[in-house]
């Protein structure tokens, strides 16, 4: 039987809004030095995880601040460090945090479980606003805007400033004015988020308060404003800490587990093996008031292996792709020799980690075409460690088994095929998603099956491989989409996107997808958009139609690929052709 331990009897006491992150890590402390199976365990109650006493680790993670000096500490409120088979429980247990802070850590360890537990933040970094009251008086136009009772702000003349708690060495954890750097708006009555420009501060003649949580905004102008009832959630765009994270582990489960709010990123599974999110909730709490329950990503698979699965989850209110499942592309910058690689990290929100390791399979592909030029296996590597800043940040050299071919530097870009997982999305909900709902680009097999995509504003399903602007590897290879739901995306349900710019229907990017038994509800968009893919099946699938009629499946230098036409669903109309190819590219 595995040793039981609880929080509280190192001193956490729940409903106490003293910092019970010390009593925490001595329980984690003490598990870690059993050598065996144990359990930590939270008693119901309300736990409070200040930033001030909390771990701080050198780590460097994907799509975050890249080798940016200034970010380089993460502070973790709950950090499991080199442990082996753990259990973290806490059904009824809400941890709140204070300040900036990643919400749970998972290092170094293996066979490790956080389940039952609910992750807020006192004060979240996202300002939802909603407009409830506007209109035109004595010739100037006004909003009143409410925020959530979590938001601090205080006017100051004709701005505001948003602001996070004051701690303990008497800062404040954030601030900002205003707009912020970056706003998307939500539409609670008709359930749809998209990114937009921002009106409430522009022109504005003066702010004053008008209650406890309400700020009155007129303007110079007499425009009468048409957003009532709209959401505008503002934030910074730094992305300083990841929200969750596990790094060089395997077999880690997140079950039952509650994120109502992620500051920085989303929850990073990083070069670690076999990691599975289950039944896991990404929403605001109800009755609060707030809307955004991510900075960013929910959940990222960077560079990982084994199997990545994400099952029976509910992702509600993020401000970026709830799911994404990539690997990395390093620029060729050198050829010392005919066995050796210089590497560089291109993209400036992703840098400092290790990408191989000796025995990996590098694979390097052509630019612009993503076509194979070569594969070898590495023998040895310089690399960042990613836990420290005594290396290049951005450099890796590798020596490799085979001869490489002249010509590489500019044209070529490198990927570990060795870190590429299997991947297993079943039966989750998407709502309130101002971007798409999965991004995958791994190739090996793939199955996204029963899940629920409503009202995405672009694709519901995103398949890219780029090595030009977001640098995220690489081709898939056998990829089914069976028996979901795609409920009026605000582009193509599924997009089939590489980013190659000279396409040739004999050298495709991407092959082996099914799209089986899927519903499609459509309104001006198709079923299916695809290009420089090969041998795609498309079956058994039922298409409602709204709006404009539009072809079922659009096909850009494709081949092989056998379409059915979609049944249609209801009294919606057919379009003129299931399949519609543009002018001067090869197609089926």
């Amino acid at each position: 039987m595995p040793t039981s331990l609880d929080v509280t009897d190192f001193g956490a006491v729940p409903g106490s809004r003293s910092d019970a992150g010390p009593a925490v890590a001595a329980a984690l402390a003490a598990a870690a030095a059993v050598g065996g199976p144990v359990v930590v365990r939270f008693a119901p109650g309300e736990y409070h995880l200040w930033s001030e006493g909390a771990a701080r680790r050198e780590l460097y993670v994907s799509n975050t601040v890249g080798d940016d000096p200034a970010f380089r500490v993460k502070t973790i409120a709950l950090l499991v460090e080199s442990v082996d088979d753990l259990v973290v429980a806490g059904e009824g247990a809400r941890l709140v945090l204070h300040g900036v802070q990643t919400t749970f850590a998972v290092i170094d360890s293996r066979r490790i479980r956080v389940e039952g537990l609910e992750f807020d933040f006192a004060v979240p970094t996202v300002v939802d606003a909603t407009v409830v009251d506007a209109g035109v008086e004595e010739g100037r136009a006004y909003r009143r805007i409410r925020v959530p009772a979590a938001t601090l702000f205080s006017v100051e003349g004709a701005s505001i400033r948003w602001h996070g708690e004051t701690l303990g060495s008497g800062e404040v954890a954030w601030s900002g004015r205003d707009a912020l750097e970056y706003t998307q708006i939500h539409d609670p009555a008709g359930r749809r988020t998209w990114r937009g420009s921002n009106p409430l501060f522009e022109r504005v003649r003066s702010i004053r308060p008008a209650g406890e949580r309400d700020v009155r905004i007129d303007y110079e102008h007499a425009e009468e404003p048409s957003d009532l009832g709209l959401v505008y959630s503002m934030r910074s765009t730094t992305r300083d800490h990841p929200g969750g994270l596990v790094l060089d582990s395997s077999d880690v489960t997140l079950s039952g587990v509650r994120f109502c709010f992620l500051h920085g990123f989303g929850v990073v599974a990083q070069t670690s093996r076999d990691v599975t999110v289950e039944e896991c909730e990404f929403q605001t709490p109800p009755d609060s008031g707030r809307h955004s329950a991510g900075f960013a990503d929910f959940v990222q698979f960077s560079g990982c292996s084994g199997q990545a699965v994400v099952r029976d989850c509910l992702f509600d209110g993020p401000h970026d792709d709830p799911i994404n499942i990539h690997g990395t592309y390093l620029r060729v910058t050198g050829r010392p020799d005919r066995h050796t690689l210089e590497l560089e990290y291109p993209h400036p929100e992703t840098a400092g980690f290790p990408q191989f390791s000796p025995g990996d399979e590098i694979e390097l592909v052509d630019r612009t075409t993503l076509q194979a030029i070569t594969s070898a296996t590495v023998r040895t590597v310089r690399q960042p460690s990613g836990r420290d800043h005594d290396r290049p940040l951005r450099r890796i050299v590798v020596t490799v088994d085979a001869e490489l071919p002249d010509e590489l530097v500019g044209r070529a870009a490198a990927e570990n095929i060795t870190l590429t997982p299997a991947v297993r999305i079943v039966g989750n909900i998407f709502r309130n998603v101002p971007t798409r709902g999965v991004l995958v680009t791994t190739r090996r097999a793939v199955l996204i099956e029963q899940n629920r995509f409503e009202r995405t504003e672009m694709a519901g399903i995103y398949v890219s491989c780029d090595a030009d602007e977001w640098w995220e590897s690489g081709p898939v290879r056998d990829l089914t989409i069976r028996g979901n739901e795609f409920i009026e995306p605000g582009g193509p349900a599924i997009f089939l996107d590489p980013r190659n710019t000279r396409c040739d229907p004999g050298q495709p990017v991407h092959s082996g997808v099914v799209v089986a038994e899927n519903r499609f509800m459509l309104d001006g968009v198709p079923a299916l958009d695809a290009k420089s893919t090969r041998g795609i099946r498309f079956r058994g699938n039922g298409i409602v139609r709204h709006g404009p009629a539009t072809p079922d499946v659009v096909l850009r230098s494709c081949s092989d690929a056998d379409i059915e036409a979609g049944v249609e669903l209801e009294d919606a109309q057919p379009p003129e052709s299931p399949v519609q190819s543009p002018a001067g590219e090869s197609h089926a």
